[in-house]
């Protein structure tokens, strides 16, 4: 019998998410001062630095789920907004992770980052990635979650089949990113050897992994592609990798080029086909799921507008708080006096007319005191 598979949530077109690994000493140092620099140069509005504990506990604008906590292993939390073309505003969270393992080949410092726009992501606004790390090549902060793969240079297969085959087997199962494979023809100039992806617009230059197969490495190349997802790749061509689940409207003929011609000129065909596979509905991960939940639900950088909007919005729910508490008082004492009548009746009919004092006309005492001379009633004499 076949179980029932809830179906993964596509990428909204209005959300940016990435996933990679520093490798520096200090990570929120360098986001930190990004952050101020951006800010005093009026690149962003503004920006939050939190401890992640403060951020799980502070009041929030929507309604807090679990999922919107930054969970185990958090370092820091950066919020950051930001206006692009139209006026349109960017929300944006990091956290920070501490590292999985401190081996140097698998260390780092994990970050997940997500940003939304109030209307559909436009290929050519700023990198959100680029907004929270200095865009400079001395910072480490572009290595993927497998070892050994960069998102800002060239990355050469392993010369080793398994190897190679392993490296993009586990792209495929670790990257929330877009990974193609360029073979050369031959070996580059030093023009030639720049990354493919340095001609895409700049948000989704940081978006996608550029491999290489060498010369000598074409029919490895084709061997491994073929064997690991299905595709092969002409000697001398490129191809847009079908990474991590089927995405809907993939086609491998269609995101193939037969020919790129590394001499430093902007291959157009090629990168028209990265754009174009970029925009498929692709399905999210889980825990690009959860990136996203916690930039919705977990957000703290508030305009005054917003502010504003909160506060009213908890004085409704205080206002109706205190309406359910009220009726709940309201409920408790006409029970309490239909007790009490109660009580009275079931003590006159006993037989001891008269022993109860009638309440009528003293409407002024209170229940409770009516209540504890009732009680008096069947204690006896003290003696």
């Amino acid at each position: 019998m076949a179980k029932n598979s809830t179906p993964a949530t596509p990428f909204p077109d209005t959300v940016w998410l990435g996933r990679a690994r520093h490798l520096g000493p200090e990570p929120e140092r360098d986001v930190r001062r990004n952050l101020i620099a951006l800010k005093a140069a009026r690149v962003i509005d503004d920006f939050l630095d939190l401890d992640p504990v403060e951020a799980a506990r502070s009041t929030d604008l929507y309604p807090r789920d679990e999922s919107a906590d930054p969970g185990p292993g958090a370092r820091r939390v950066f919020e950051a907004r930001w206006r692009v073309r139209d006026d349109v505003v960017v929300r944006a969270q990091l956290v920070t992770y501490d590292p999985e393992s401190r081996r140097a080949d698998k260390g780092g410092v994990t970050w997940v980052l997500a940003a939304e726009a109030e209307r559909a992501w436009e290929a050519g606004w700023p990198s959100p990635a680029t907004m929270f790390w200095p865009d400079s090549d001395r910072i480490e902060w572009d290595h993927e979650m497998v070892p050994g793969v960069r998102l800002r240079s060239v990355n050469h297969l392993p010369k080793d089949d398994d190897e190679a085959r392993r490296r993009l087997r586990e792209c495929g199962r670790q990257s929330w990113f877009v990974h193609v494979l360029v073979h050369e023809a031959m070996t580059p100039e030093a023009a030639g050897q720049r990354p493919v992806t340095a001609f895409l617009p700049a948000s989704l230059r940081h978006r996608v992994v550029e491999h290489r197969a060498a010369p000598d490495q074409a029919l490895t190349a084709d061997f491994v592609t073929k064997r690991e997802l299905g595709v092969g790749i002409p000697r001398g061509g490129a191809v847009v990798l079908p990474m991590g689940p089927p995405v809907p409207g993939y086609d491998a003929e269609r995101f193939t080029v037969p020919h790129v011609f590394l001499d430093g000129s902007e291959p157009t065909a090629f990168l028209d086909l990265i754009v174009e596979f970029a925009t498929l509905p692709r399905p999210m991960p889980p825990e690009a799921e959860q990136a996203l939940t916690r930039l919705r639900q977990g957000w703290h950088l508030l305009t005054p507008d917003e502010e504003l909007t909160h506060a009213r919005a908890m004085v409704t729910r205080y206002a109706k708080a205190l309406a359910a508490m009220t009726e709940s008082c309201d409920l408790y004492r006409e029970a309490a006096e239909s007790a009490l009548a109660a009580l009275a009746e079931a003590n006159g009919g006993g037989g001891a007319a008269g022993a109860l004092p009638s309440t009528a006309g003293r409407a002024e005492e209170s229940p409770l005191k009516s209540f504890t001379k009732s009680l008096g009633l069947f204690r006896g004499p003290k003696k």
